[in-house]
């Protein structure tokens, strides 16, 4: 079994790196930035329904860490989560640096979708700001979500929107993380630089899973108090 789920998480990782980010590669000037976020939450919708029932399909590091703080995984198997997730972002993104390099085909991005501060659109500090707040949302959207109390079916749904959101905010300022691993498959092939920036993108979603994690246990606590209160 989990065998299994390590595999789906590695699988989940690389359609979401290979797909998601390429649509960025392929198509940011051209289709434009709406295009790319829904892509990116199509995506992880089709990711959500296939792997779900196998792994969960976090397909993010961030995402494990938030349920290993709301004790809804443990550390072990987190650890064996974080290990495919890596290994399929990173496998992912030399398949787009194959296409741009050998392929034929056009980096739009101009650095394999990589994320980037200090670029006239966001400074450091904005982009780390940015990185954990809207990585807070996601990592609360997931877990509200997906839990015993939320309609299980449109959970799948709801991630994805919420992906796709972040990320028509997110692309004209730093080209959007919230996903360590996405971040560092991309900067490992895609050098000017992109690896001495990578650090924030790594850091700032993983503060950003925990203070999900966090706002989420305060309220599900709250929410447990008051549905108590109400059948009192």
């Amino acid at each position: 079994m989990q065998t299994r789920k390590l595999l789906a998480e590695f699988v989940g990782t690389f359609l979401l790196v290979f797909i998601a980010v390429g649509a960025a590669v392929s198509g940011l000037k051209s289709a434009g930035v709406i295009a790319v976020a829904v892509a990116f939450g199509f995506v992880l919708i089709f990711v959500a329904y296939a792997f779900g029932p196998v792994s969960g399909a976090h397909v993010n590091p961030a995402v494990t860490l938030g349920m290993v703080v709301a004790r809804r995984q443990t550390i072990q198997e987190a650890v064996g989560y974080w290990v495919a997730q890596f290994l399929g972002a990173i496998v992912a993104a030399g398949v787009l640096k194959y296409l741009v390099s050998s392929g034929g085909v056009t980096d739009e991005t101009g650095g394999l979708g990589t994320n980037a501060y200090n670029n006239g659109h966001i400074n450091l500090q904005g982009a780390f700001v940015f990185e954990v707040l809207a990585t807070a949302a996601f990592i609360l959207v997931i877990l509200l979500v997906t839990d015993k109390f939320a309609t299980a079916g449109a959970a799948g749904l709801a991630i994805g929107a919420a992906l796709t959101a972040i990320h028509a905010f997110g692309i004209p300022l730093d080209g959007t993380s919230v996903n360590p691993a996405r971040s560092f498959g991309p900067a490992l092939f895609a050098g000017n630089g992109a690896l001495g920036q990578v650090w924030l993108f790594i850091l700032a979603p993983l503060v950003g899973g925990a203070l999900g994690a966090l706002v989420y246990g305060v309220t599900r606590a709250g929410g447990e108090a008051a549905g108590q209160a109400d059948l009192a």
